[in-house]
C-alpha cells in the first residue's frame, strides 16, 4: 500500500468522522457551516490558479466553478440531515468505488481503458462504470432502509463524475496538478491543508468539494424545476 493511498484512506475516515459529528450537532447546522467554510477556502485555492495564467477561457471556467461552490453550499444549507446523508453517500460511494475498482480492474477488461484521456488520464472504464453502478445500488439500498423515495439522489453518481471531470479540465486549462499546489507554499495554508490531507500531493479543499458542489448545484436546479 503506497503512502498516497494510506493518506487518502486516513483523510477519508477523518473527514467522515467529522461529518458524522457535525451532522448530529444542532440538527446539522455545524455541518452546513463547515461546508460553507470549505467552499470559501476552495474559492481561495481557485483564485491562486490565476498566478499561473489568466486567459479569458480560464476566467469563464473559474466563474462556473465559483458558481458551483456557491449554489452547492446553498443547496446543502436548505436541505435536512437525511438529504445531506443521501447526497454525501451518493457522491462519495461513486468516488470511493470508482477509485478502488479502477485500481483493481483498470485495463483488465477493456484494453483501451481510458474514457477521458485528455481530461483525467487516470480514470478507467472499469472504475467509472463500476463506480456508477455501486453508487446507484447503494443509494437505492439506503433509500429502502430509510423508507424514502427521493430517487433524485440516484443522479449523485453521474453528477459526481461530471463535477470531478469539470475540475480536472479546469486544472488542465490552468496547468495546475493539484488544487492547492500554489497556496500550499504559504505556511498558513500548509497547516490548513493538512486537515484534508492536502500536503501529500493529491489535492486540497477544492479536490474534496468539487463533486459535492457540482452535484448540489444541479440538484438545486432540478429541485427548483420539479418541485
Amino acid at each position: 500500500m503506497d503512502k498516497n493511498f494510506r493518506v487518502r484512506v486516513l483523510c477519508g475516515f477523518g473527514l467522515l468522522a467529522a461529518a458524522i459529528v457535525s451532522l448530529f450537532t444542532f440538527d446539522g447546522v455545524l455541518f452546513k457551516i463547515l461546508f460553507g467554510i470549505f467552499a470559501m477556502i476552495s474559492g481561495m485555492e481557485l483564485l491562486s490558479f490565476f498566478k499561473k495564467t489568466a486567459h479569458f477561457k480560464n476566467v469563464v471556467l473559474a466563474i462556473f466553478e465559483v458558481m458551483f461552490l456557491i449554489y452547492g453550499s446553498m443547496y446543502v444549507a436548505q436541505i435536512g440531515v437525511i438529504e445531506i446523508w443521501l447526497l454525501i453517500f451518493g457522491v462519495c460511494s461513486y468516488d470511493v468505488f470508482a477509485y478502488l475498482f479502477g485500481k483493481a480492474f483498470g485495463g483488465k477488461i477493456f484494453k483501451k481503458s481510458r474514457p477521458f484521456p485528455h481530461i483525467s488520464k487516470n480514470k478507467t472504464w472499469e472504475g467509472t462504470a463500476l463506480g456508477l453502478v455501486s453508487s446507484a445500488a447503494l443509494t437505492l439500498l439506503l433509500l429502502a432502509v430509510l423508507g424514502r423515495s427521493d430517487y433524485i439522489y440516484l443522479l449523485c453518481g453521474p453528477l459526481a463524475l461530471m463535477g470531478d471531470l469539470f475540475e480536472s479540465y479546469l486544472k488542465r486549462q490552468f496547468k495546475v496538478k493539484d488544487s492547492n499546489e500554489i497556496v500550499i507554499k504559504n505556511k498558513f495554508f500548509e497547516k490548513l491543508e493538512f486537515v484534508v490531507g492536502g500536503t501529500e500531493g493529491h489535492g486540497g479543499f477544492l479536490d474534496r468539494l468539487d463533486s459535492l458542489a457540482f452535484t448540489g448545484t444541479i440538484l438545486l436546479i432540478v429541485s427548483a424545476i420539479l418541485f
